[in-house]
């Protein structure tokens, strides 16, 4: 599902026009970035969390040039689905 498949999906959900939809979606959008950049989590009950996950620093190759590289820690965003989020996937999503 794109944006635009989202947008859709609300307007006629709740009868808002389409351009207010993509406007809230896109200020959620970025609020969850400005958050995260600011290593603030973003928790919504019932649905999951935004996080921000720190990725040790690790040895790696290059098979090609036969050469070993030192990839530096750092962070990355990942979204954590809610229990009960997850288990409706599981049960409905075969």
């Amino acid at each position: 599902m794109t944006k635009a498949d989202l947008v859709n999906e609300i307007s006629k959900k709740t009868g808002i026009e389409k351009v207010l939809v993509k406007d809230v979606l896109e200020a959620f959008m970025d609020t969850v970035k400005e958050a995260l950049l600011n290593k603030n989590n973003v928790y919504l009950r019932g649905f999951g969390s935004f996080i921000i996950k720190k990725r040790a620093q690790k040895t790696a190759r290059n098979i090609s040039k036969n050469t070993t590289i030192i990839i530096p820690e750092h962070f990355i965003p990942a979204f954590k689905p809610s229990k009960a989020f997850l288990n409706e996937v599981k049960e409905k999503v075969k």
